[in-house]
């Protein structure tokens, strides 16, 4: 088979955005085109539109980025006007206009579906909206009818039955009927994402799906080829927490917390100002001794609190309340982080920093690191979003990943069948 030479760019829809952790990747390859992102929250909206601008050197970068609610599929295709919440625009029908969709990423929220969501969650996520919003991703496809689509999802995905049936039976159901092959088991989907270089044990499900009508008989060749050739040859060497934020400048307690511009401060400032969002929050004198009597205990080898239960009694003991799971992690050096939440944005007891004498939990640049954003990558706005929206990403050095095993079939298969 000959491989096709690609001489114009791939066109691309970027769903359920967020700050852009999928398009960093696909801008960074550098044979895509991101026609439009869409995201309901502002301050991701707000994030990603400055990257586009300042980085990627989009210059309708307001336009690109749509701040909108996916499931009012038809204002989302025809514009809208005046919305309380949203504003105006034009609408993807004419960002897209007459260009050829030719990929659409995206992964719905996985809180619904994630094993933690439904622990928290009183009746298991069972009556959360966001189990269904793959129909919304379904009719994005479906309008535009792109070569290809990456849905990028959590494991929890795979025991999600909100209403009795497997979620999974009626996303590859829904995406077999609207004319796309996917994989036939999507626990053979499952990615290893710390096997790709990024810095975190974090597994996700990752869905290719292929337009039977453009490509015919050759689907289930590219589905074999994707995932049994291509993504494992991109594998790489594991990255440790110490090759990930080992480099970033210390900040020590303080004495006595120190105010600045109306808010409180327990850890000294790095003098490197080059170096954006790596300032801590603030910790009381408490959680600083906690902090540090579990860094040096993991430091000097004891191990007193290695176990859950030791950790669940200290936490009773410290604060006087319960938790059915333990709420302190301290991150190792020469390992892989534990995964890099959204709810680090509630709190970051279970990311606390190694070294015993900064004593404290990481700061937003090193949760950006360890979900491997670059360095230049300035997340504006408040502290807790960007957190969050940190902790929702698709880490971009996997996304990279992805762009570049995408280009390999497209390479070899064409955008025309």
């Amino acid at each position: 088979m000959k491989d096709y030479t690609i001489t114009n760019k791939i066109n691309t829809i970027d769903l359920f955005a967020g700050c852009g952790g999928l398009l960093e990747g696909f801008e960074k390859e550098g044979t895509y085109e991101t026609l439009a992102c869409v995201e309901w929250e502002k301050a991701p909206c707000d994030n990603l539109r400055n990257r586009l601008a300042s980085k990627w050197g989009y210059k309708d970068a307001e336009q690109v980025v749509m701040r909108f609610d996916i499931q009012k599929t038809n204002e989302l295709f025809t514009g809208y006007k005046d919305d309380e919440e949203y504003g105006s625009h034009k609408g993807l029908d004419q960002l897209v206009g007459d260009k050829k969709v030719n990929v659409i990423v995206g992964g719905p929220p996985c809180q619904a579906y994630s094993l933690a969501g439904r622990i928290r969650d009183a009746n298991s996520m069972r009556d959360d909206y966001r189990n269904y919003l793959f129909e919304s991703y379904l009719k994005v496809v479906q309008r535009y009818k792109p070569n290809f689509f990456i849905f990028e999802n959590v494991q929890g995905m795979l025991s999600a039955a909100p209403d009795g049936t497997p979620i999974v039976d009626k996303i590859r159901g829904s995406f077999e009927n609207a004319g796309y092959k996917v994989i036939s088991d999507f626990r053979s989907a499952i990615l290893d994402l710390s096997e790709y270089g990024v810095p975190q044990n974090r597994k996700r499900i990752i869905i290719l799906g292929i337009n039977k009508e453009i490509y015919e008989h050759k689907a289930d060749c590219i589905i074999n080829e994707f995932y049994d050739a291509i993504l494992p040859k991109l594998k790489c060497k594991k990255t440790t927490v110490m090759e990930s934020i080992g480099s970033l400048p210390k900040l020590y307690p303080l004495e006595e917390p120190i105010s600045k511009v109306g808010k409180k401060y327990s850890h000294s400032f790095a003098q490197d100002e080059t170096i954006t969002n790596h300032i801590p929050r603030f910790h009381n004198k408490r959680d600083i001794s906690i902090f540090k009597m579990l860094s040096e205990d993991i430091e000097l080898g004891k191990n007193v609190y290695s176990s859950t239960e030791e950790l669940k009694k200290l936490y009773r003991e410290m604060t006087g309340r319960n938790s059915n799971v333990h709420k302190y992690y301290v991150l190792r050096w020469n390992e892989q982080s534990n995964t890099i939440p959204a709810h680090l944005y509630k709190d970051g007891l279970r990311h606390i920093h190694p070294d015993p004498i900064q004593a404290r939990s990481i700061t937003v640049r090193e949760a950006a690191r360890l979900q491997s954003f670059d360095d230049d990558y300035e997340f504006i706005g408040g502290m807790m979003h960007q957190f969050k929206m940190i902790g929702n990403a698709v880490p971009p050095k996997f996304s990279l990943v992805l762009a570049k095993a995408l280009k390999e079939v497209i390479t070899k298969y064409g955008l025309g069948g």
